[in-house]
């Protein structure tokens, strides 16, 4: 799953790019499938065009291709899509060229809003905390002077 950086700068590539793969009529068929499949192998990044006599839409058959494929959808505008997957061919030519590495996705990610509002409300409790503690003493102090008034009156 592509994060919405990623996908931006995975759009951004595609601005440049021809159209390398046509959708006719007849739709997603096996031929299409398997040129969809040989180009995301060789190019990873890949913009496909569906014809106006076709019966799908280009979010459908981005849908249906990528399910195919194993892609990922990255944009549909218009009549045409971007699909992407990740290529170990491409890779290896990027490690020649001595183009950075694939990082892997950071294994946890940090919510700085979600710390700031734990952080927030475990304040607060313990301030609710301090002051109920402080009532309580209050109350059980009036209660004992309460009763030693009465002891002393003799009223027991």
């Amino acid at each position: 799953m592509l994060t919405s950086k990623e996908r931006a700068q995975l759009r951004a590539q595609a601005n440049t790019l021809e159209t390398t793969l046509m959708v006719g009529k007849d739709g997603v068929t096996e031929a299409v499938a398997a040129e969809a499949d040989r180009l995301l192998t060789a190019r990873e990044l890949v913009k496909g065009k569906v014809l106006e006599t076709a019966l799908m839409s280009p979010r459908e058959v981005s849908d249906a291709l990528c399910e195919v494929t194993g892609a990922e959808g990255i944009a549909c505008v218009g009549n045409k899509f971007v699909i992407w997957r990740f290529s170990e061919k491409c890779q290896e030519a990027r490690n020649q060229t001595g183009r950075a590495k694939r990082k892997d996705p950071p294994k946890s990610k940090a919510d700085p809003v979600g710390k700031g509002v734990r952080a927030r409300r475990a304040a607060a409790k313990k301030v609710r905390e301090q002051r109920n503690q402080y009532f309580r003493e209050q109350a059980i102090e009036k209660s004992i002077e309460r009763s030693r008034e009465k002891q002393l009156r003799g009223e027991d």
